[in-house]
């Protein structure tokens, strides 16, 4: 793989907390730990441009109407939500894990509607492209495992 230099401007204090945790983790290479938190995003952020996805989608929300609401909005994806898990996390709080596969635009606006449900705390994806054309995925998961 060719590879090309550039340069970053960060936060001192980013800097510092960044070689504090290399330094824990006995890491002595910044360009690979940029290479790796690049990859990262792009990982984490590439499917919201592809339309066939898996994933989860973790929801932390008070308990009450919400789970109305919730269970209404999963009835409206059916055809897109695998599964579901209900945690209680004390008396006041929930979390749903919803597992999804399917049209990434479908699964966007899934994620839109709980985040707009008065109540939800905590909306947050993991969500990876299938897409055929995603050699990006591919080559990640190739290089991790060597």
């Amino acid at each position: 793989m060719e590879k090309t230099k550039f340069g970053i401007y960060i936060p001192k204090d980013l800097l510092v907390k960044l070689d504090e945790c290399m330094r824990s983790l006995n890491i002595n290479n910044r360009s690979k730990i940029m290479q790796e938190a690049l990859q990262l995003f792009l990982l984490e952020h590439g499917w919201k441009t592809d339309h066939k996805v898996k994933g989860i989608i973790g929801v932390v929300y008070r308990h009450g109407k919400c789970d109305i609401v919730l269970t209404e909005i999963q009835h409206e994806y059916l055809e897109i939500i695998i599964s579901t898990i209900h945690i209680h996390l004390d008396r006041e709080r929930c979390m749903l894990a919803i597992i999804v596969d399917g049209d990434g635009d479908r699964i966007r606006n899934l994620i839109s509607e709980i985040m707009n449900i008065k109540g939800v705390k905590i909306v947050r994806p993991l969500i990876l492209s299938l897409a055929t054309n995603n050699t990006f995925y591919k080559n990640f998961i190739e290089e991790k495992s060597k």
